[in-house]
């Protein structure tokens, strides 16, 4: 199923809005979701970095499984989901098409 996304638009004359959805087609999605993906991967390896340099400074043990529980919850807190990375290109098409 293709993504979507509605964007508001201008309409001369009126206080309301014209809602225009925008649609990915498939290689625009797939392409959102692999630099995601790598985006990710390079995010989570930062994490894991960031994450032993808290352990060795606060002097903790740097058991694996700490180590990848810390990184984790870096992650989270830092990770972009790949729907972000679709909404940006569906308004990089909605602001192409309706250029002002």
């Amino acid at each position: 199923m293709a993504f979507s996304k509605s964007f508001p638009k201008t309409v001369k004359g009126s206080s309301y809005p014209q809602w225009e959805e925008i649609s990915l087609n498939y290689a625009e999605e797939k392409d959102q979701e692999q630099k995601c993906r790598i985006d990710n991967i390079r995010l989570m390896k930062e994490c894991i970095d960031d994450a032993k340099a808290i352990l060795k400074e606060k002097s903790l043990k740097d058991y694996q499984t700490d180590l990848i529980n810390v990184s984790i919850a870096l992650f989270e807190k830092r990770a972009s989901h790949s729907i972000y990375w679709k909404e940006s290109k569906a308004k990089e098409k909605f602001d192409e098409m309706y250029k002002k």
